[in-house]
């Protein structure tokens, strides 16, 4: 009986350990298989809007189930440049034209003052020989709007265009790489993303435009000259411009202008001495000079013979002499073939896609 009792004992035992053999192993299977399973990154948060697109909410974590495939986590953007390729840059004012200008955007994350970016950027671009402009992206008006170092717009996009050309010529490469070194410098302090187009486009295109601008680029000058001993007084010709229309500026130069304020042909003296209205009862000399900027005005030929029919008023008016540059007397020749070269370059212009006296070709041929 005590036999029979001891080997029943050895039995259960035997049993209990290969159970705790068998659940043993199946613990360390079920361990080895999570360990292979995928695991999810942290848990995203929501994912804040970003400017100017239609981004969703991602959704949290869904922890893995055995024996089902784990969907693949959907993350959020977590640098600068994948945030940046789901922005869209808003278009440009009409009055950039890439054709003539080049076009820095800069874009930031989180919104920048203008005016303190354009503070910090003045240093850097110190020397740059062509005009620049500034825009910034009014989110609340939704347009561009110019500003300037006291602006005190906020905005995510900010924008400098540079001019390529002017009558000085084409701008530099050293230009173009201080453009873009200064503003990769002042982008830098702001945590924000310059755009900066390839140099070397631009310079081609800079070099191509500046070629047409001179091969149109002419100015018309008619002289009326004095008597040799009867010069012109300063009080008559300031009473004879005025007397059709034309006002004396700054530059010391009288304007003749259209409607809208835009400088049809102007009057100099022929003399150094630049006219000031203090100055104009005491002054007296040898001659005048009218001259006419064909690439800056409409309807240059139509210009060209209002400035000729004033210029022979004003010799009438004080026995003096319309001549050329070369002291020539202006013969009918003369003006047929001007009237012919006017209408050949503004023609020219027209074709190019910069119409004379549109304010494209008034900023290229300043």
């Amino acid at each position: 009986m005590a036999i029979d009792q001891l080997q029943m004992a050895l039995i259960g035992a035997g049993g209990a350990v290969v159970a705790g053999i068998f659940a043993f192993n199946k613990w360390q299977e079920r361990k080895h298989r999570k360990a292979e399973a995928p695991v999810a990154d942290e848990p995203p948060t929501l994912q804040e809007p970003v400017f100017g697109s239609s981004a969703e909410p991602v959704p949290a974590r869904v922890e893995p189930i055995m024996d089902e495939p784990m969907p693949e986590p959907t993350m959020a953007p977590r640098t600068t440049e994948e945030a940046s390729a789901r922005r869209t840059s808003p278009q440009l004012l009409p009055e950039v034209d890439e054709r003539a200008d080049w076009v820095l955007r800069i874009e930031s994350i989180e919104a920048l003052m203008a005016g303190q970016f354009i503070q910090q950027a003045e240093p850097q671009l110190a020397g740059v020989d062509k005009p620049l402009r500034w825009y910034g992206f009014s989110e609340s008006a939704n347009r561009w709007e110019a500003v300037d170092r006291n602006a005190g717009l906020s905005c995510h996009w900010l924008c400098v265009v540079v001019q390529l050309v002017d009558r000085r010529g084409p701008i530099s490469p050293g230009m173009l790489s201080q453009l873009n070194n200064g503003i990769q410098a002042v982008s830098d302090g702001f945590m924000a993303i310059p755009n900066l187009p390839a140099s070397g486009e631009a310079l081609a295109r800079a070099q191509a435009l500046d070629e047409f601008c001179a091969g149109v680029d002419i100015q018309i000058a008619v002289n009326v000259l004095a008597q040799e001993h009867q010069p012109f007084s300063g009080t008559k010709l300031r009473g004879l411009a005025e007397a059709a229309g034309m006002e004396l500026l700054g530059d010391g130069r009288f304007h003749a202008k259209d409607e809208a304020g835009a400088t049809l042909y102007m009057l100099s003296n022929l003399e150094n001495e630049l006219f000031a209205p203090e100055e104009m009862r005491r002054l007296v000399t040898r001659g005048v000079t009218l001259t006419l900027d064909v690439p800056r005005v409409g309807n240059g030929v139509f210009v060209f013979e209002r400035m000729m029919a004033f210029a022979r008023q004003m010799a009438q008016a004080m026995q003096g002499a319309v001549v050329d540059d070369n002291r020539q007397p202006f013969g009918e020749k003369a003006i047929a073939l001007i009237r012919a070269q006017i209408g050949q370059f503004q023609g020219q212009m027209v074709e190019k896609g910069i119409p004379p006296g549109s304010p494209l070709a008034r900023r290229l041929f300043s």
